[in-house]
């Protein structure tokens, strides 16, 4: 069974890139709701081939179980255009999600031509009770998908991509 989602967030797509590789993103975007606490050491940004295991509660009070992040980057052109993937094939190990034999969360990044950034996601989950769990899951991504486009022009503002010199910084003259 499959959730999808397509939509315009309010960023250029270095940041949103860079936003799919942020644990404190992932954590604001499921937030307050949904809280998630690192089980083991995790880096500042995520990383292809990088693992962890988060635990999660709802709203820091009562447990959900943990899940396993298992994070891959690809990128593909579609019609001339760069589309920048990260896949999360982890998989719930406890809590109510465990049931499900499959989990695999991609998440697409690609521009748009006014500077913006489309943004699709795709969750497939399997199993015997994929569909129960489905309706609550399509749920979830439609409050998931409101979430991101209400951060998504903060992303622009990151430390780290301000840091970064742009072209026009080079250019600029006084």
């Amino acid at each position: 069974m499959r959730v999808l989602s397509k939509f315009v967030i309010d960023c250029d797509t270095d940041a949103a890139w860079r936003a799919l590789h942020s644990p404190r993103v992932l954590a604001e975007v499921y937030g307050p709701f949904l809280d998630m606490q690192p089980l083991e050491a995790i880096p500042t940004q995520w990383e292809h081939g990088h693992n962890a295991a988060v635990g999660l509660s709802l709203g820091g009070l009562i447990p959900l179980g943990r899940q396993l992040i298992s994070i891959t980057d690809a990128e593909r052109e579609l019609n001339g255009v760069r589309v920048r993937i990260i896949r999360d094939s982890g998989m719930p190990l406890t809590g109510p999600l465990a049931i499900l034999d499959v989990w695999d969360h991609q998440m697409a990044v690609s521009p748009l031509p006014d500077g913006r950034t489309l943004w699709r996601e795709r969750l497939v989950i399997g199993g015997t009770a994929a569909p129960l769990i489905w309706p609550g899951l399509w749920a979830v991504w439609q409050w998931r998908a409101a979430r991101i486009r209400q951060i998504a022009p903060s992303w622009a503002h990151d430390t780290e991509a301000a840091a970064e010199p742009s072209d026009s910084d080079s250019t600029a003259t006084a």
